[in-house]
């Protein structure tokens, strides 16, 4: 096996299987011309039928070798074209057209060879020619035939003569042969004898001395025993000659002979061997044809087969240097800009597109290896802007000169929801609709910065945006766009609540000092002027008891406005979170019965640093307003279902989270970012407080207030905290009973 395929890489190697088509062409191309002389009789070979066969055995061999080399080699183009390999398709068309050109005079001079031989075969056996032969026999038939009816008619009146005088010849010898020399000489006779059945001759005319006598066949006896005239001719002879019985004489027979012109013998002759030559050959004709057609046909097939392995080899030549042209050209494309092609020792149009791509390809891989240098300092510069870009808490967006992402943050894909990185060549108003209208204001005055804020809404959360937008120039054309944009919305939120509660102090200073006496006025007024009041003491009493308890509610929020102005620093120290859950619970469990608590706390103690009296007043006012948004919700649709608050407390890896959830009418689908923010609510009775408490509360614990929908209605609240990692042994049964909490609740 080895062997073998080290034989087949050296015959790869020199090209032997195109050596061996070529060396077997050429003589192929030899013998079908020598073929050829031989068939015409043309020299040196001359009319021999032995070289004619050599030859055509010769041909025989060259074709049968050619035709397996060529074979071989068309299953192997074949199999190229069917595996797709660069250039078969060419190598196909050469060889077909090579084949084509080659096959075509070939077929043209072997038709026109055949149909001249057809019709020159055609020509010699036509009806001319074979009236001809039939006529010129004929005319030598009838010319002996009338020689033999006249030796006939001769014979028979001679021997009707002996016949009448046959008593007297009969004893009279020498009369006889006078009588029938005689006979002889009057009729032209050149021999006439008379013998009888012994062989005796009995008498002779003068010349039939000279001629002598031959033997007379036994079928000529017969037949003039018959009483006929028997006509011999011999083909060797120039005489015809004719035997007839002497009745009156007994046994006795007539013999007479005459000559013939010896030319006109040797004509029949010839004329006879001619006509009977023609016949044979024109029961010949069909085989003739066959075989000079099959001549015709192999010689032929020899020259296409010779053409063909011709037309192979040039094609090869031709189609290589393209097939290698073909496949470095999938190489490059490929990405191998390294991939070259043999130029040649030669100086034509192959070898010129070959040095002329190999050229292509070096300038193209060195333009290559410039633009990755140029690239790779790009996205060094480029991951060192997005490093810079990626610390930067505000968002980022580069534009191109028509307003497409190019160039975003990950604090830009945050703020905005929205993955920038898969978004890169969209245009802004797809990205951030609200961002589109700042967008255009650049357009018109790209010397100007624009900026604006911006309410972006990303599901049920508004987040405001400070937005600006500036042009880069590129001399008086526009070449790009930077969008940078901050979330301020927690910056408007303090500031808000700082607003609020500067404003909540002064209505504390202001409003608290004056309502204690007027409290105590309506008081006095009661006591001392009731009874003295004879007439609608009803109406007195009522406008009193008004005057007290709006006081009182005034009072109530100007502590709730004190309480949110003044909130005490939390004292944080770690604490069990499952008990200041439970005893906030606890006390809004006895107050409301008609609600159902569910609580899921872990079996082991959840510790975290807190302030455990502001952290119970946060769950209190959550706890409250989760029953007073069951009772608006069952005064609104009913009591069905039932109330139900559930609060779980559950424990992370690094953070420690309550979660209270509730029935009731849920949170409200839009404004529900500033529910947070002082004096918002969506109660009519509610002071907006409630919720702003609780989110200073969370903020002093470095926690955080997430407010969500829960299912299938109602509103979920949770707490999450830094879970601390001190923890004690179990819940004291004093857990069960509450502990001194803030009882000021805030609506919300």
């Amino acid at each position: 096996m080895n062997l073998m395929r080290r034989v087949r890489i050296w015959a790869g190697r020199i090209g032997l299987g195109r050596k061996i088509a070529i060396a077997l062409a050429i003589p192929a191309l030899a013998s079908g011309v020598a073929t050829y002389l031989a068939l015409t009789g043309a020299p040196p070979f001359g009319p021999h039928p032995n070289a004619v066969l050599s030859l055509l055995n010769l041909d025989l061999v060259l074709l049968l070798a050619l035709g397996a080399v060529v074979a071989k080699r068309l299953i192997e183009v074949w199999a190229e074209r069917r595996r797709g390999l660069a250039g078969s398709r060419l190598q196909i068309r050469l060889v077909v057209l090579f084949s084509l050109i080659a096959v075509t005079p070939t077929i043209i001079v072997a038709v026109f060879s055949y149909l001249f031989f057809s019709f020159g075969i055609e020509s010699w056996f036509s009806d001319k020619v074979r009236t001809a032969i039939s006529e010129s026999l004929a005319v030598a038939e009838a010319y002996l035939h009338e020689h033999q009816q006249a030796i006939r008619a001769d014979v028979l009146a001679m021997a009707n003569d002996l016949n009448r005088d046959a008593v007297k010849l009969a004893l009279n010898p020498q009369h006889l042969e006078q009588v029938v020399s005689a006979q002889a000489a009057l009729r032209g006779l050149t021999e006439a004898v008379v013998f009888d059945r012994a062989g005796h001759m009995l008498a002779r005319s003068s010349l039939s001395f000279t001629l002598g006598f031959e033997p007379v066949p036994d079928d000529a006896m017969h037949l003039a025993d018959a009483g006929d005239v028997a006509i011999m001719t011999n083909d060797s002879d120039d005489r015809v000659r004719a035997l007839v019985r002497l009745n009156q004489f007994g046994d006795v027979y007539l013999f007479v002979g005459r000559f013939i012109e010896p030319r006109v013998l040797n004509h029949m002759e010839e004329t006879q061997r001619a006509a009977a030559q023609y016949e044979q050959l024109e029961g010949q004709r069909s085989g003739f044809q066959i075989t000079f057609a099959l001549i015709f046909m192999m010689v032929a097939m020899l020259f296409l087969v010779a053409a063909v392995a011709i037309g192979i080899h040039f094609a090869t030549q031709l189609a290589i240097p393209v097939s290698r042209l073909i496949t470095a050209a999938e190489q490059v494309r490929g990405g191998d800009l390294a991939a070259r092609v043999p130029e040649g020792d030669k100086d034509d149009e192959l070898a010129s597109l070959s040095r002329a791509f190999n050229r292509m390809t070096y300038q193209i891989e060195s333009q290559q290896r410039e633009l990755r240098e140029a690239n790779r300092q790009l996205d060094e510069r480029r991951r060192f802007t997005e490093t810079v870009l990626t610390g930067v808490s505000a968002g980022v967006i580069g534009l191109d000169r028509l307003g497409r992402v190019n160039l975003p943050n990950r604090s830009a894909s945050s703020l905005l929801g929205v993955d920038l990185e898969q978004a890169i060549g969209q245009d802004l108003a797809e990205v951030a609709p609200d961002m589109a209208g700042l967008l255009h204001e650049v357009e018109r005055r790209p010397d100007r910065l624009a900026q604006s804020q911006v309410q972006l809404v990303t599901g049920n959360s508004t987040r405001t945006l400070l937005v600006r937008i500036a042009a880069e120039h590129n001399g008086r054309n526009i070449s790009g766009f930077v969008v940078t944009f901050d979330d301020i919305t927690e910056l408007l939120s303090a500031q808000r609540k700082a607003a609020w509660a500067d404003i909540a102090r002064r209505i504390a200073h202001e409003i608290k000092n004056p309502l204690t006496p007027i409290q105590l006025a309506a008081e006095r007024l009661r006591r001392r002027y009731l009874k003295e009041i004879k007439q609608d003491p009803e109406t007195f009493m009522i406008c009193t008891d008004t005057i007290i308890r709006h006081v009182g509610d005034i009072g109530r929020m100007i502590d709730e406005f004190s309480s949110f102005a003044r909130m005490p620093a939390p004292v944080l120290k770690p604490a069990n979170l499952i008990e200041i859950v439970h005893q906030a619970v606890f006390l809004q469990r006895t107050a409301h019965p008609e609600i159902a608590f569910e609580t899921i706390f872990p079996e082991h103690p959840v510790m975290v640093r807190c302030d455990a009296r502001l952290v119970g007043q946060a769950l209190i006012n959550i706890v409250k307003n989760a029953i007073e948004a069951i009772q608006v919700r069952i005064a609104e649709h009913g009591a069905s279902p039932n109330g139900r608050i559930r609060v779980v407390v559950s424990e992370e890896v690094g953070q420690a989270a309550v979660i209270i959830e509730d029935n009731g009418k849920g949170l409200p689908q839009q404004g529900r970012e500033r529910l947070t923010e002082p004096y918002v609510t969506t109660r009519a009775k509610g002071t907006g407080l409630g919720l702003a408490i609780v989110k200073k509360i969370m903020e002093d614990h470095q926690g955080e207030l997430v407010l969500e929908d829960a299912e299938p209605e109602g509103a979920r609240v949770r707490l999450i905290f830094a879970a601390s990692e001190t923890r004690i042994p179990q819940r004291s049964d004093a857990a069960d009973q509450p502990m001194q909490l803030s009882a000021v609740t805030h609506g919300a």
